[in-house]
């Protein structure tokens, strides 16, 4: 019988090194085998049958009874990963090597073992970001040491020193991989590379800039293999959900989704396409890079190299008979106005812009060249969005904000009233940080007939703000308080998500 105890993960393992001297780890990750054990049987976790032929080959070679404990696949794989990890930290292995295609350029982070130490290293370090679900690696390189820090859930933690001995040859290991010029260190440089853990398809965009100590890089990770949300898992309660899903219904207009690197505004784009999809609407998306792959969705990757720029890929998507546009960003003045006229000829377009609030979308397209009575005519509305940390649900503690804390976000004690708020405590779950994951926070401004003429008489954000306001817009800041209200969030974080 198969044990289905998937605590068995958890538990001691007693014969690990015993097994993974005798098969190597991408036999292991091949059948996805993760032996576990603390007792004096063999004990190997798998997440399917079809394993089975393979437990045989290990009782075989060890001469002894083999107990198979069925688990999920992402439980194996997350075991093995972490096997991996530590048996790179704990020194050099006796077998494998990265592998780099280079046809494809993919790094299989699974096939590391024994090759050099800094090979090691650098696969170590992104293992950790990808267990750690981290969006940004960045090494930072000083006078008596390298520190690694990752950004996870939107903040910088320190993962690890590298010893300044070693970082050159760490940066040198990156820099082949992302196919940089390896002798280039006066110049700051960008490139690309793939990586694979397992059935995770990682992209990593990879910059490096010299500093005085050397070349400093920062890497951001994509994870292919993310699910794409919908509307609802963001965090939008029903009237800010309504007010998004309506932009997607109209034919035509332009809808563009604000905020900083890091927010969430293409996530919310795909969310809102996903809503509107059906088998009558032609879905185009050209993009800077392709951030998730969608069925029945056309995307195009920007490849600046060759002339594919957002413009030049703009024109070209026109022709094609679309429905709905995405525009991984509006950059310049050229791909703007040709957004512009889309939205003004039959196509529903939806963008990002790189501003502060939802109001300084409209002074953003004005600086661009862009004649306000086409802003008027064309916008439909504007999303603008933060990510704040979620509170681990499994140590939060309940308490009773300070009346300064509450002011600080804008609220007063009376709102309290029958409401259970929280503060970050800290457990084995969430790493001791107290959060977990993270919501949006969202400000919605719809381009009435009244915003549009004040878009033509000025442009002015704080006047277009005020309007909207008036007409109960939601701001940013008012709806951070909300998600603190309902149980989800911290002070701090209101505080340093909207008004960093």
């Amino acid at each position: 019988m198969l044990d289905t105890d998937a605590q068995a993960a958890r538990e001691p393992r007693g014969t690990l090194a015993t097994i993974t001297e005798k098969f190597s780890l991408e036999f292991l990750q091949k059948h996805l085998l993760l032996p576990l054990d603390g007792t004096d049987t063999v004990r190997i976790g798998i997440a399917s049958r079809d394993a089975l032929p393979a437990l045989e080959d290990i009782r075989l070679v060890l001469k002894q009874d083999v107990e198979p404990v069925m688990m999920s696949r992402a439980e194996v794989e997350e075991g093995l990963r972490q096997l991996l990890v530590d048996r790179l930290e704990s020194g050099p292995a006796e077998d494998g090597a990265v592998v780099l295609d280079e046809d494809d350029r993919i790094t299989d982070l699974y096939s590391v073992s024994s090759e050099a130490p800094i090979v090691q290293l650098v696969s170590t370090m992104f293992l950790k970001a990808v267990g750690s679900s981290a969006s940004d690696i960045h090494l930072e390189p000083y006078d008596d040491q390298a520190i690694v820090r990752m950004r996870v859930d939107g903040v910088l933690q320190d993962a690890f020193t590298i010893p300044r001995h070693q970082f050159n040859k760490v940066v040198a290991r990156i820099k082949v991989i992302s196919r940089l010029k390896h002798d280039e260190s006066r110049l700051p440089q960008d490139g690309r590379t793939k990586l694979r853990a397992g059935d995770r398809a990682i992209d990593v965009r990879v910059s490096t800039v010299p500093t005085l100590f050397g070349e400093r890089v920062v890497m951001r990770l994509l994870d292919r293999s993310q699910k794409l949300r919908t509307l609802s898992d963001l965090g939008l309660d029903a009237g800010t959900y309504n007010a998004v899903h309506e932009f997607g219904t109209f034919p035509h207009g332009l809808v563009l989704s604000t905020g900083p690197t890091g927010s969430g505004k293409s996530t919310t784009l795909y969310a809102l396409m996903l809503e509107v999809q059906s088998p009558h609407r032609n879905i185009i998306t050209i993009e800077d890079p392709v951030e998730y792959q969608a069925a029945r969705i056309g995307q195009i990757q920007v490849n600046a190299k060759i002339g594919l720029t957002f413009a030049a890929g703009l024109r070209s998507i026109l022709r094609q008979d679309p429905d709905i546009i995405m525009v991984g960003e509006i950059r310049d003045p050229e791909t703007a106005e040709i957004a512009i006229h889309a939205a003004l000829t039959g196509h529903l377009v939806l963008s990002t812009l790189h501003t502060n609030d939802s109001a300084s979308a409209v002074s953003r397209l004005l600086d661009m060249g862009i004649p306000s009575y086409l802003i008027s005519a064309a916008l439909l509305g504007v999303v603008a969005q933060r990510l704040v940390r979620r509170l681990c649900m499994s140590c939060r503690e309940a308490y009773v904000p300070r009346d300064e804390e509450l002011a600080q976000i804008g609220l007063q004690p009376a709102q309290l009233r029958g409401r259970t708020v929280y503060r970050p405590r800290g457990c084995e779950k969430c790493f001791q940080t107290g959060y977990w994951g993270r919501v949006g926070v969202f400000e919605v401004l719809k381009a009435d007939e009244e915003v549009g003429r004040q878009i033509v008489r000025s442009g002015e954000a704080s006047v277009i703000r005020g309007i909207a306001v008036q007409k109960g817009m939601r701001t940013l800041d008012q709806d951070a308080s909300l998600k603190f209200l309902e149980g989800l969030t911290s002070v701090e974080e209101c505080l340093r998500a909207t008004r960093a």
